[in-house]
């Protein structure tokens, strides 16, 4: 099995300590609010949010994916940091055996910069290629803007 590894980042005009709350902490409540077509609900299925825990997250009906199982691999709340793993998904990856997702949040001046990297752990002998995961990474940075946006015009919101 190789690894190959894809790394994104995003700049946001809000402070990391909220979009971390947005898209980590609290994503089984904001999510499925702010996305309620795309995302039916996201809970745990197993723990509290800590470390271990297993996250579920149902997509709406229009979606190609019904559900995604995540499991927390390390959790640092004051430097906004997460590391998970999706585990499961009702779609068969021919490709792909696992991912691993690690996202950090840093300050900027009156913002924050989300790094996030992906570790495919392929299929022996597959060659996974960029539009392989496109769609995914499209999909996280729709996600991002929208807790974005959703944040910007809801100042209270995880403050």
């Amino acid at each position: 099995m190789g690894v190959i590894t894809y790394s994104q980042e995003f700049t946001s005009a809000v402070a990391p300590s909220r979009m971390f709350k947005a898209l980590v902490l609290d994503s089984h409540n904001i999510i499925p609010k702010i996305v309620p077509g795309g995302i039916k609900s996201v809970k745990f299925i197993e723990g509290d949010g800590g470390v271990g825990s297993i996250k579920q997250t149902n997509f709406g009906e229009s979606a190609h994916i019904k559900y995604t199982k995540h499991k927390i691999d390390a959790l640092d709340v004051e430097n906004f940091y997460c590391k998970y793993t999706l585990i499961e998904s009702d779609i068969k990856f021919d490709k792909i055996d696992f991912i691993v997702y690690e996202v950090k949040f840093t300050s900027t001046d009156g913002g924050c910069i989300c790094k996030m990297s992906s570790d495919y752990h392929v299929t022996e002998g597959v060659n996974l290629k960029e539009d392989d995961i496109k769609q995914g990474k499209d999909k996280a940075m729709g996600l991002f803007k929208t807790v974005e946006e959703y944040l910007l015009a809801n100042p209270t919101v995880c403050a």
